[in-house]
């Protein structure tokens, strides 16, 4: 039997992400039957990111092929990495050398056992990519990049509204600006325990959007 592996994030009340819930019945309310209604940005939760969120003619969430987010997976252990460590090339080759072309490359660090998703601790106090470490992951020839921290630096300046130079944000300015897909916020990798596993990213289609809430899980 397949070993089904969930690395979605719920989607529950954020600091971050100010996501809103209601419902437009109620049993409560003496309604026959119930029915929820949830208001959410694009770029919170578990979700992928598509070119058009750093190219203004890039490809949108809908146009995104199925097979680039369904795919072969490598996953590189940097499960001890440490808080506020910059992550290098050199650290991506000697421990990702099962990464195949056409890859999708999951990077493991379990940053979600070490810091609360729901705390601030878990965006200021995260390992981070180098735009060294972005340029080998793009050498390899993926198709998309599923992080389960917050990689770029400047992500954790945004929680006070500061905004970086979009060249700052290396994973996008490097890997999306390229046609490399984003799987964002994922969690669970400590599950993974194979540097090889099959994964199913599966983005809601929501035409012409930069990006779409997905469920994403693995199959070992």
């Amino acid at each position: 039997m397949p070993n089904y592996i969930d690395l979605t994030v719920p989607i529950q009340p954020h600091f971050r992400w100010g996501m809103e819930r209601g419902l437009t019945s109620d049993y409560a309310k003496g309604d026959s039957f119930q029915t929820t209604w949830i208001k959410l940005i694009v770029h919170g939760y578990t979700h992928i990111d598509s070119p058009r969120h750093m190219v203004q003619d890039g490809k949108t969430s809908s146009e995104v092929p199925l097979s680039t987010t369904i795919g072969e997976a490598s996953v590189i252990d940097l499960s001890d990495i440490e808080p506020n460590q910059e992550i290098t090339a050199n650290m991506l080759q000697a421990r990702g050398d099962h990464v195949q072309k056409g890859d999708i490359v999951l990077l493991k660090t379990c940053w979600d056992l070490k810091r609360d998703l729901n705390s601030e601790a878990f965006w200021t106090d995260a390992p981070y990519l180098s735009r060294g470490a972005c340029e080998w992951l793009l050498s390899t020839g993926l198709k998309a990049f599923a992080p389960d921290f917050p990689q770029d630096y400047p992500i954790r300046k945004l929680l006070h509204g500061e905004v970086a130079p979009i060249e700052e944000f290396v994973s996008h300015d490097v890997l999306l600006r390229n046609g490399v897909i984003l799987i964002e916020y994922v969690g669970n990798f400590d599950a993974l325990k194979s540097p090889r596993t099959f994964i199913y990213a599966l983005p809601i289609r929501i035409p012409e959007s930069d990006g779409c809430p997905a469920r994403v899980i693995a199959v070992e």
